[in-house]
């Protein structure tokens, strides 16, 4: 670990060198590939890098459009937020009386939102007017735009023949003053598709212990805390967490909130704060469990009770009962794409340490 990583914000600690390479991605209005884990710090480094920028953020949760129609009003919502100064406001308005008066309306007082007012048949058409706003706004305001787009491979899942997804595409490769970045799991960056190779790939895997350890001693230090040199307190907390930052965050918060009458965090705090914050979890643990495909629930639970790098091995097959062949491969890839475990260049390691350390409980 150099200076520069020491003098980081916390929200950038241990990634320095990706938000310099965003940052400076950014700056040259370049489009890009953000690849990791949920809780890695994806979109935290992307919007800290187009604050830096002075860039104006849209952004847009992928995951939660389930049709064209739902998209697009995503997509409006995340105008709607970005949409603040007044000259931000009058380019809406002006954009939407010239443009598309028949597909959109722009609602409120002081606060204007953009709500889609299209019948169905003509979502297709607003979806294709709206992709062009960002270069009209960026344009008007004389501001670089940062639509940020999260999950979005997820689309294919409604987007049967890939038009939408098309579309967005070709308006990325065609903007020249709006940059897109494309927030996704590891996964994805092992599809060698051409449109990648017009992307700046950033990939965040797990940060070393060292980096967590000094990362948590300064929130802690804050707080007038620190682990008790004499316990395995650490030693403790790093096992926990794995390298993953949005773990150890959730961890750390909760121990600063630990009341010691010396400052030191032991073994027993660890613990029993630990215990806490999986039980305040555990619902969302289990609907994650509960959705996923028999195959791939199987899997992880597999992996979290006994790792392994080699899940395609014969002996641990057998051993766990998985299906074999095409079927495996499947819920391997399955749950590589929903950033649930990494590849074989990791060693198929569980990604969300807590969730795998809940899993590996209840099935004790």
């Amino acid at each position: 670990m150099d200076i520069a990583e020491l003098a980081a914000p916390l929200e950038t600690f241990g990634r320095q060198r990706q938000f310099q390479q965003i940052t400076q991605a950014l700056a040259r209005d370049r489009d890009l590939l953000i690849a990791g884990v949920p809780g890695s710090g994806r979109r935290t480094l992307v919007r800290r890098a187009a604050t830096e920028v002075g860039a104006k953020i849209i952004e847009v949760d992928c995951i939660r459009a389930t049709d064209g129609q739902r998209l697009t009003q995503l997509l409006c919502e995340g105008i709607s937020q970005a949409i603040k100064s007044p000259i931000a406001i009058e380019c809406l308005q002006e954009w939407i009386s010239k443009e598309a008066t028949e597909f959109f309306a722009c609602q409120g007082n002081m606060a204007k939102s953009l709500r889609l007012i299209a019948k169905p048949e003509e979502v297709w058409q607003a979806y294709q007017l709206l992709i062009h706003f960002p270069q009209y706004l960026t344009e008007f305001v004389g501001r670089q735009v940062v639509l940020i787009l999260q999950g979005f491979p997820h689309i294919r899942s409604w987007d049967r023949q890939g038009n939408w997804e098309k579309l967005l595409r070709q308006e990325i490769q065609q903007q020249n003053s709006v940059s897109y970045v494309l927030i996704t799991t590891l996964a994805e960056t092992s599809n060698q598709e051409e449109f990648h190779k017009n992307l700046d790939i950033v990939q965040l895997t797990p940060l070393s212990n060292d980096v967590v350890a000094a990362w948590a001693h300064g929130v802690l230090h804050r707080e007038n805390l620190t682990f008790d040199p004499r316990s395995q307190a650490l030693q403790y907390f790093l096992e926990a967490v794995q390298g993953h930052i949005g773990d150890a965050s959730a961890l750390v918060r909760r121990l600063c909130k630990v009341k010691t009458t010396n400052g030191l965090i032991a073994d027993q705090e660890i613990e029993e704060t630990l215990q806490e914050l999986l039980a305040d979890f555990s619902t969302v643990f289990e609907s994650l469990l509960v959705l996923l495909p028999a195959s791939q629930a199987q899997l992880l639970e597999s992996l979290a009770l006994d790792p392994t790098d080699k899940p395609q091995s014969r002996e641990y097959i057998t051993k766990h009962h998985l299906s074999r062949g095409g079927s495996l491969q499947g819920a391997i890839t399955g749950l590589q794409h929903k950033g649930l475990i990494y590849g074989s260049e990791l060693g198929y390691k569980l990604a969300l340490p807590l969730f795998g350390l809940w899993i590996k409980q209840r099935l004790s």
